[in-house]
This record gives structure tokens, C-alpha cells and sequence, in this order.
């Protein structure tokens, strides 16, 4: 309901409130240069996992009392096939249909155009530029509204999650749930960890202030749930609003890190169960294929799970495994929307640092006071 009123509002102002058109270029590319290094890594560290966990090799589920009717409606969902559909697809038809249907990359795509005609209209334009800055400050403070009600959904999803599939159902997929959750800590812990520190951003202090948007990001299993508490974080914590507003609507779709390495894993944990070995070559082969297929379709639901089916099949390998994911997907879910929403997170602090406009100082202040509520908290 909120996302796509406020992304559009927000990167329009982000880019033309700038003014820059020239930096915009050079923003983006920076911005998928870093994506793409990062949603490597994370394919890497994905296989990396499977490989060393093994975590299909001797899984205790009877795969012939699994019905297969659910992941044939995920095989009939629409992906991308190749890089060409993907660009065709970044166009939307209408605004409206990209709103309503909450394709984030066509949105983007629309409020850049829009944004740069507002920049070379100028003054003309001023009124409209004023209009959205108020839709801004409008949809932050009915984004404050929502969060009221979200305790209430939090509790319904946990509760729902465990009701439908019953505790036991946590034993028997141990295994794939603890190797899926340590890779995504790996993750988070040594890539991320290594970059801020290349940016010379307080990792701890970092995650520390997102825990409010991550936690939501967990219990909702949904980014775009958190998305505009990140974004008011990560504006506040010292990256200009031009960087936020452009390379978190982005990220989206093209850095996706947690999504993006579960994908690789469980293509592999997929193979194990059908007793199929994969060898190096076609490990990179499906790495590359996952690095294509995985762009542009964030708002499509169980996305990683419709993503994974096409994937399997292109390769011929037996989709038998995905129902066995669908048992427990909420849960695994929770983990890696957590890891997409920190990612781009880190994300933006990243390419403000490489344009040199990350402003420290602000970032300090917004520790000390958050020190500052912390021991209030704790003392009064």
C-alpha cells in the first residue's frame, strides 16, 4: 500500500531536489558495479556452503508422500529468461500498472526519467518538485501510522507459521535450516563486515540502529515492509538523500544478497536430494544463470522458490526439492529478506563513501544519541 507512492516521491526528490543529472551516471554505474560484486560473493559463499554442509545428503523426508501441485503453479510464474527480457521489462506500460502490480524496477525506472525532465524544465517545474516533497514528508508520517499495527501483524504471522506447520516440522528440516541460517550469518559477518570496514563504517553501530527495520524485515518476511524505516535510518546515520533514495529502490532488484545465496544453496541442497552430483563447471555455469535470473522480479511472491523451480528445470534436474523448501519457506524467508534489507543497507553507505559525500560527523551524532536513548532507557 505505501511502498510505491513513497519510492516514486522519493527518488524523484532524491535526484532532482540534487540537481545533478551528470552525477546520476555516475552514481548507477557505481551502484551496479556493487551490486554485482556483492551478489557474486554471495553465490560463491552460497555454493561454498552446500558443498562443505551437504545439507541434502541424507535428509529424513519421504519425498513420495509429497504433493506436487504447489510447485507447478511456482513453474508457471513468470521470470526472466535473459538479460534482453529484463531490459524490455524495466519499461513499464503505465505508471499505474507498475504501481498497482509493485514492480519497484519499473517504478524506478519511470520516477528517473521523470525526475531528469524536472531537472531540465527548472523553474517551471519548482511546484511539482515542492508537491512531492510533500508526498514525502506525508507518506514517512503514514508509514509512522502503520507501524502502530505492526506488532499485531507480527504476532499473526509467527503464530500462523508455526500453527500451520507445527513444531515438529522444525526436526525434521534442522538441518537445512541451521546450515541456511549460518551461511546467511557468514554472510553478513564477513562480507558486509569487510566492506564497512573498507568504508570505515562502525559495523556494530550499523546493525545496531537497523535492528528496529531488521527486525520487522524478520518477523514479516518482508524488505518492503521495513523499507522506509531504513531509508529515514540510513538518511539519518549520514548518507545524503539522493544516494538512499536511488540505490535502495534499486538494490531491490539487483541486490538481493540474501536471496541471492539462499538460491545457490538450495540448488545444490535440490541436486543432493535426486542424488544428482554437480561438478565445478556447472556450478559456475549455474552461478552465472542465477546472477541473470534472479534480476528484476522482486514482487512476485515466493520469488526465490519460482526463481529455483525455472532454474532446475532449464538444468533438468528433478524440482522434487522445492516442495520439500515450501514446507518451512516462511522460516528460511525470514532470514534472508533480514540479510537483503542490511545489505542495502550497507549498500548505500558504500556508494556515498565512493562519492565522497558520506558525511561522518552526522553519523557520529546519530550514534552518541542513540548511546545517549540507550542509557536513558536502561538507567530511568
Amino acid at each position: 500500500m505505501i511502498i510505491a507512492p513513497l519510492i516514486f516521491a522519493t527518488l524523484v526528490v532524491g535526484i532532482a531536489g540534487h540537481g545533478d543529472i551528470k552525477s546520476l551516471g555516475k552514481i548507477g554505474l557505481k551502484t551496479i558495479v556493487y551490486f554485482e560484486i556483492i551478489t557474486t560473493l554471495a553465490l560463491v559463499l552460497g555454493l561454498f556452503s552446500a558443498n562443505v554442509f551437504k545439507p541434502g545428503v541424507n535428509f529424513n523426508v519421504d519425498t513420495a508422500n509429497i504433493s506436487m501441485d504447489a510447485v507447478n503453479k511456482l513453474s508457471h510464474s513468470n521470470i526472466h529468461p535473459s538479460l534482453s527480457h529484463l531490459l524490455v521489462d524495466m519499461v513499464p506500460t503505465s505508471l499505474f500498472e507498475a504501481m498497482s502490480e509493485g514492480n519497484l524496477l519499473q517504478i524506478v525506472v519511470f520516477a528517473i526519467f521523470f525526475a531528469i525532465a524536472i531537472c531540465t524544465v527548472g523553474q517551471k517545474a519548482k511546484p511539482v518538485l515542492s508537491f512531492l516533497q510533500s508526498v514525502c514528508d506525508i507518506m514517512f508520517k503514514f508509514t509512522e501510522y502503520v507501524m502502530f499495527f505492526a506488532p499485531i501483524g507480527v504476532f499473526g504471522a509467527i503464530a500462523s507459521t508455526v500453527g500451520r506447520n507445527g513444531i515438529g516440522i522444525l526436526s525434521s528440516y534442522a538441518k537445512l535450516i541451521i546450515i541456511t541460517y549460518l551461511s546467511l550469518a557468514l554472510f553478513v559477518c564477513i562480507v558486509l563486515f569487510i566492506v564497512c570496514k573498507i568504508v570505515k563504517i562502525p559495523f556494530g553501530h550499523l546493525i545496531y540502529v537497523l535492528k528496529e527495520p531488521a527486525l520487522l524485515a524478520f518477523t514479516t518476511a518482508s524488505s518492503e515492509a521495513a523499507l522506509p524505516k531504513a531509508m529515514e535510518v540510513m538518511e539519518e546515520f549520514g548518507v545524503p538523500k539522493n544516494i538512499v533514495s536511488f540505490v535502495m529502490p534499486t538494490g531491490y532488484t539487483f541486490n538481493l544478497d540474501g536471496s541471492t545465496m539462499y538460491l545457490a544453496l538450495t540448488f545444490l541442497f535440490c541436486a543432493q536430494i535426486a542424488g544428482v552430483s554437480v561438478g565445478i563447471v556447472e556450478q559456475i555455469t549455474i552461478m552465472i544463470t542465477l546472477m541473470l535470473t534472479s534480476k528484476g522480479i522482486a514482487g512476485v511472491p515466493r520469488v526465490a522458490l519460482v526463481i529455483l523451480t525455472g532454474t532446475l528445470a532449464s538444468f533438468n534436474l528433478p524440482v522434487v526439492g522445492v516442495a520439500i523448501l515450501l514446507g518451512i519457506d516462511q522460516i528460511l524467508d525470514m532470514g534472508r529478506t533480514t540479510v537483503n534489507l542490511i545489505g542495502n543497507c550497507v549498500a548505500t553507505a558504500v556508494v556515498a563513501k565512493w562519492e565522497n559525500c558520506f558525511d561522518y560527523n552526522k553519523m557520529r551524532e546519530f550514534i552518541r544519541s542513540h548511546k545517549t536513548k540507550k542509557y536513558l532507557e536502561n538507567n530511568i
